[in-house]
């Protein structure tokens, strides 16, 4: 039987060719060849492999598509020479193909491109070379098709090396991947401490910093049953007044809840102002619902209440609601207002006054903005008092390596717990007024004030009584909340701010600033409306709002008179009358000996004291280095607190002082020894 007939015969048979079962008799099946099976008409490869299909004279992509034999590849009637011949090049060339294949892969993104699999190769006619890379083979939907330039019409026994030679040519357009020594993609992050900004590296906020972290670890240890010199941690690291027990004011809640649940309006419970409130609230939303977004700069009825609170709380200083922005509490809009004043680089970059001891939100906004942080110490002295002079030195020495823009101000002050008289606020409006300064005041704690013969006195209305030299020139914003004074909703983030003396062009682009992120929270709109507009006598709820809001006052003046005279009465600590605010900023003396044991830890000496005040009594507190102080002072803040929780700070002092001094009598007497 001759070699043409016998071919003949084994191709009706669906097997290989009598060469290839000759060549490799123990590797050849029936309905085989070239790993690929062939059944039921359908081309199906082993499982991972890579395999290509050729046809050499095809006639565009339709004959390429079109169902392909594997055993017509080759001219079966040629002699077996001519067989192994052909067969030992595609050898070759396959072999340099997988390699090619290899490098390809290697250099692809791992994320954006999947290793090639059977149906994501194909050779195609007249040299071109066609790459599918995605989920799977052909130009289907998610499909990405790589095509090389096609290649010139030489003999067909070269066009495959050259389409093969291509490859590299092809992945030099694709994103590369990071290469590891050994040729494999790398599995390293793409962001990882290394790569990211720079700026967030720098951010500091000691207020929840590793003692709180320590905090939350003890409380949950607590919970498991460990045994602790304590039964409990208390915060006193933060103003959060809910947190601490602070019970909420009954009026505000009953309007919140009416808002969030409409069907309540028709419950008889509920008093008639609340109802109204809530109705008026409602119908500023959009579809009558708190979930609807409101308008950026916020709803318009709550943005007319706060300017007729900022009236009537100025003496009559007209507040015109479009410079009313409500924000997600005040550390949104202070945000806001430090983004707009960024410009310049090196010493043209802008720098923002701050005062020294400051509430770390302030230089931690900086840091990320990259603006340059000017320290201005307050007079611990003189109940931490601003002094002029002091604002002059650090303006004078900042001008020498940045372009001072802003001076930040807190009244009453966090964490020092002051409140500035009006003769500094004056002061300060004139200086700022004199070095072309934009004026920011913190006031969110103007309810409370404790001390007598202290008032708060806001910056506006004191800019406005000035006179036109100052009111119509000197540029400021104040902000609001309703996380602090007697409402203590921290969790609502509601807010707003003022702005005063701001250039139209600019202000244009803080309403478009506020516009990217859509809305303050609805909710706490809500409840700054209430707190600017509480019930008015006469009103049902007016009794029990004045009672609670007197009541939560009165017990929050009373802590901040017990810490002063309790801690004022232990060795080693002294406190400045808290005049206002939430807190106390006690200055500690700490041992040398601790101070040397702390240094050793690679710890600043309050931290080790708060840490170690931490684990010995569960008091939770932020140490002063937190806050900015002066070098080679010690302090703590400290939320004021109830007596018990008070005395446990002053034992621990106690202890603290009495187990240094011990370990001094102790080293003493061993040297004699």
């Amino acid at each position: 039987m001759t070699r043409r007939k016998e071919g003949e015969r084994e191709k009706k048979k669906g097997g290989a060719p009598p060469c290839a079962q000759r060549m490799y008799p123990d590797k050849v099946r029936p309905s085989q060849w070239g790993g690929v099976s062939v059944r039921g008409g359908r081309r199906e490869a082993p499982r991972g492999a890579v395999v290509v299909w050729c046809r050499v004279g095809s006639k565009g992509p339709s004959a390429a598509a079109a169902p392909l034999d594997p055993r017509s590849t080759f001219p079966l009637e040629r002699s077996d020479r001519r067989v192994v011949a052909v067969a030992t090049l595609l050898s070759f060339l396959f072999s340099f193909f997988l390699l090619e294949v290899a490098k390809f892969c290697c250099s692809m993104s791992a994320t954006r491109m999947q290793l090639l699999s059977p149906r994501n190769v194909r050779l195609l006619s007249r040299g071109r070379t066609e790459l599918f890379a995605g989920g799977g083979g052909g130009g289907g939907p998610g499909v990405r098709s790589l095509t090389c330039p096609p290649l010139s019409s030489s003999s067909s026994s070269s066009s495959p090396g050259r389409a093969l030679s291509s490859l590299s040519a092809t992945r030099r357009g694709l994103p590369q991947g990071k290469m590891s020594e050994n040729g494999v993609v790398s599995r390293a992050k793409v962001l990882t401490i290394d790569t990211m900004n720079p700026t967030v590296k720098k951010v500091e906020y000691a207020v929840r910093g590793p003692i709180v972290q320590r905090a939350l670890e003890l409380e949950r240890e607590l919970s498991e049953g460990m045994k602790k010199p304590f039964v409990e941690v208390i915060k006193a690291n933060i103003g959060d007044a809910h947190a601490m027990g602070q019970q909420p004011i009954t009026f505000f809640r009953q309007v919140l809840a009416l808002c969030s649940y409409p069907e309540l309006l028709n419950d008889k419970t509920f008093p008639e102002d609340a109802k109204s409130r809530a109705r008026r609230i409602l119908q500023s939303c959009g579809g009558n619902s708190m979930g609807s977004y409101s308008a950026s700069q916020g709803i318009d009825s709550v943005r007319q209440d706060v300017a007729l609170y900022i009236e009537r709380r100025d003496g009559g200083v007209p507040c015109d609601p479009d410079n009313i922005y409500l924000t997600t509490g005040a550390s949104d809009g202070i945000v806001t207002m430090l983004k707009l004043l960024m410009c310049g680089e090196g010493a043209a970059r802008t720098g923002v006054m701050i005062s020294i001891p400051q509430y770390p939100l302030y230089s931690a906004a900086l840091a990320e903005l990259g603006a340059v942080q000017i320290n201005y110490y307050l007079n611990e002295e003189n109940c931490w008092s601003m002094d002029i002079s002091e604002l002059q030195r650090a303006l004078d020495e900042a001008r020498q390596y940045c372009n001072p823009r802003a001076l930040c101000i807190i009244n009453p002050g966090n964490p020092t717990g002051q409140v500035q008289s009006r003769q500094c606020i004056e002061d300060v409006i004139r200086f700022a007024a004199q070095e072309r300064l934009f004026l920011m005041a913190d006031e969110v704690y103007q309810d409370n004030v404790y001390a007598d013969g202290c008032q708060f006195h806001s910056f506006k209305k004191v800019l406005f009584e000035m006179g036109p030299e100052y009111s119509d020139t000197v540029e400021l914003v104040s902000f609001h909340s309703t996380s602090k004074c007697y409402m203590g909703e921290c969790g609502f983030r509601g807010g707003y701010m003022e702005i005063i003396n701001m250039d139209d062009e600019v202000k244009a682009q803080l309403t478009k600033l506020v516009s990217v992120r859509l809305c303050p929270p609805v909710p706490g709109q809500a409840l700054m409306d209430l707190v600017v507009n509480p019930p008015q006598p006469g009103e049902p709820s007016y009794e029990s709002f004045i009672k609670e809001r007197t009541a939560t006052l009165s017990a929050l003046a009373e802590k901040a008179k017990l810490t002063e005279q309790v801690l004022n009465t232990v060795q080693g600590l002294s406190c400045n009358p808290v005049q206002g605010a939430m807190y106390s900023f006690p200055r500690i003396t700490i041992p040398e000996k601790a101070i040397k044991e702390a240094m050793d830890l690679g710890q600043q000496p309050d931290m080790f004291y708060c840490m170690k005040m931490l684990e010995e009594t569960g008091i939770c507190l932020v140490p002063g280095s937190g806050f900015g102080q002066k070098d080679g002072t010690y302090h703590f803040r400290y939320r004021t607190l109830d007596f018990f929780a008070t005395a446990d700070l002053c034992i621990y002092q106690l202890n603290f002082q009495l187990s240094s001094l011990l370990k001094d009598l102790i080293v003493v007497y061993v040297q004699k020894w």
